[in-house]
């Protein structure tokens, strides 16, 4: 850590660095032909006045060309419990909608899971190309949460629990 010469930052380095951040994980949905979802760590608050959000997404994931077009997004903020969903909506080419996975329709025609800790459905404000990811910019225009819960959080390429 002391070293005065510039290490370059390649992708594999860059995510190394990043396997020490622990995020909160989300699932972020979004209506077309078929329902669409993946799991997100990139969620982030950019504003509370309006209140503006944001999540990154691989421009070459199978949800992105749902997600591309959609006008509102899902963002469901998962409870401690959930790392099989979290898990199942990170898996390439699975049926993410499929059994066990439980949701209904909600505002707005949004996916909306059953059961976690907190729920932001979003109306899409833009969308910015940033390397191989979009960045997406949304705006909440309604909100659930649970009173009583814990966070699942990922860190070093595992799922974990918030420890207090």
């Amino acid at each position: 850590m002391g070293s005065h010469r510039p290490t370059p930052v390649n992708a594999s380095l860059f995510r190394s660095v990043f396997r020490r951040h622990a995020a909160g994980v989300a699932v972020v949905t979004a209506q077309g032909a078929q329902p669409a979802g993946f799991t997100a760590t990139s969620l982030t608050s950019l504003s509370a006045d309006p209140p503006l959000l944001s999540f990154g997404i691989d421009s070459s994931g199978s949800s992105w060309p749902t997600v591309s077009s959609a006008e509102h997004v899902g963002v469901h903020i998962l409870h401690e419990e959930q790392a099989q969903l979290a898990a199942r909506f990170a898996r390439s080419g699975a049926d993410r909608f499929a059994a066990p996975t439980s949701y209904h329709t909600g505002p707005y025609g949004v996916p909306v899971l059953d059961d976690v800790l907190a729920l932001l459905v979003c109306r899409v404000v833009t969308r910015v190309p940033v390397g191989d990811h979009t960045l997406v910019i949304t705006e909440p225009v309604h909100a659930e949460y649970r009173d009583a819960g814990r966070p699942l959080l990922y860190c070093y390429g595992r799922y974990a629990a918030l420890r207090t």
